[in-house]
C-alpha cells in the first residue's frame, strides 16, 4: 500500500512511519522543508517538500496515494490548517473508497468515567476548533477514520507526561499535582499509537470514530507520586495550574477521562503491549 502522510517528523509520525514501512508499505512524506525532508527519509520514507498554505497543492500530493494519514499540526494556525487539509481530503479522496485517517484527540468528549465513540463531544475551548472541521469530513463521501489518541507518551519522555515532572515543588519537597490530582487521564504509548494508524489504515476502510487509548486511566496523583519518590506529593489549587499554564491548556489537563478503547482493539487484532505511563515514568 502506498501511504501519503504528514506530520512524518512528530511525536507521532516518527513512530508511524517506520511501523509502516516495516510492514512493507511504502510511505510518502509530505514536509515543509528540506530538514524535515532528511528527517522523514532517514526514517524511512519518501519525502515530497510542499506548500501547506495551499489546499489545491496537499490535494495533487495526496492523490497518489492509496490511503492517507493527517497526523501535521500547525501551531497557532491550526484550525485553518485542519480546514485546508480536510479540504484537500475532499477534494483528493471523496467518492474514491481510498481511507483517510483524520488525527482529533480525546479531549474533545470532555469528562466522563467510560468514554466511548458515541459519548457526545463535549470539548474544552482549546479543541472545540476540532468539532466543525470533524462535522465537514463527516458530512462528505469519504472513507474516514478519526483517530482520538488519549495522553500520548514513550520516545525518551516526550509529549504532555513531561509536564508532570516540571510541576513546582513545595518548600519541604513534594512534588505538586496538576490540580487537584484526583482526574483520570487516558493514556497510550506512542509505539501502541502507531500500531493503531497502520491497523486503521490497513483495514481499507473509514472505521469512524476511534479512541486511541490503551485503556490505563491513571489518575495524574499516581502518575506525579512515581515520580516524587520519598518526597511525595501536594495537590494544587486548578487557579495555581491555570495562573501557571493557562486557562485553556489548564482546562484540558484538568479534565478527568476514562475510557478502555474497546472499539480500536476490534480493529486488526490491535492489542497494546507496551508499559504502561506509570512504569514509563519510573524509568525516567
Amino acid at each position: 500500500m502506498h501511504v501519503v502522510l504528514t506530520g512524518a517528523t512528530g511525536l507521532i509520525g516518527s513512530a508511524v512511519v517506520p511501523h509502516l514501512v516495516e510492514q512493507g508499505h511504502r510511505v510518502t512524506a509530505l514536509v515543509r522543508s528540506e530538514e524535515a525532508a532528511a528527517k522523514a527519509q532517514a526514517s524511512g520514507a519518501t519525502p515530497a517538500v510542499i506548500d501547506f498554505d495551499s489546499a489545491t497543492a496537499i490535494a495533487e500530493a495526496f492523490r497518489p496515494g492509496d490511503a492517507v494519514i493527517h497526523l501535521a499540526a500547525a501551531g497557532d494556525d491550526a484550525e485553518a490548517f485542519d480546514r485546508r487539509v480536510a479540504e484537500a481530503a475532499v477534494g483528493a479522496l471523496g467518492g474514491t473508497g481510498k481511507p483517510y485517517v483524520h488525527t482529533g484527540g480525546v479531549w474533545v468528549y470532555g469528562s466522563g468515567d467510560d468514554l466511548t465513540e458515541a459519548t457526545p463531544y463535549d470539548a474544552p475551548a482549546i479543541t472545540a476548533w476540532r468539532l466543525g472541521v470533524i462535522e465537514s469530513l463527516e458530512a462528505e463521501d469519504l472513507a474516514l477514520t478519526v483517530l482520538h489518541p488519549g495522553i500520548v507518551y514513550g520516545d525518551g519522555g516526550a509529549g504532555i507526561p513531561q509536564i508532570l515532572a516540571g510541576q513546582p515543588r513545595t518548600g519541604d519537597g513534594k512534588l505538586t499535582t496538576l490540580g487537584s490530582g484526583v482526574q483520570h487521564w487516558t493514556t497510550i504509548h506512542v509505539d501502541d499509537l502507531a500500531a493503531l494508524y497502520a491497523a486503521v489504515v490497513t483495514s481499507g476502510t473509514g472505521q469512524g470514530a476511534v479512541l486511541g487509548v490503551s485503556g490505563t486511566n491513571p489518575t495524574v496523583a499516581e502518575l506525579s507520586a512515581v515520580l516524587a519518590g520519598d518526597a511525595g506529593v501536594e495537590a494544587e489549587d486548578p487557579s495555581a495550574t491555570e495562573s501557571r499554564l493557562g486557562s485553556g491548556f489548564a482546562e484540558a489537563l484538568l479534565l478527568d477521562q476514562q475510557a478502555t478503547g474497546a472499539k480500536a482493539r476490534g480493529i486488526g487484532g490491535w492489542t497494546p503491549t507496551k508499559p504502561s505511563l506509570a512504569e514509563e515514568l519510573s524509568r525516567s
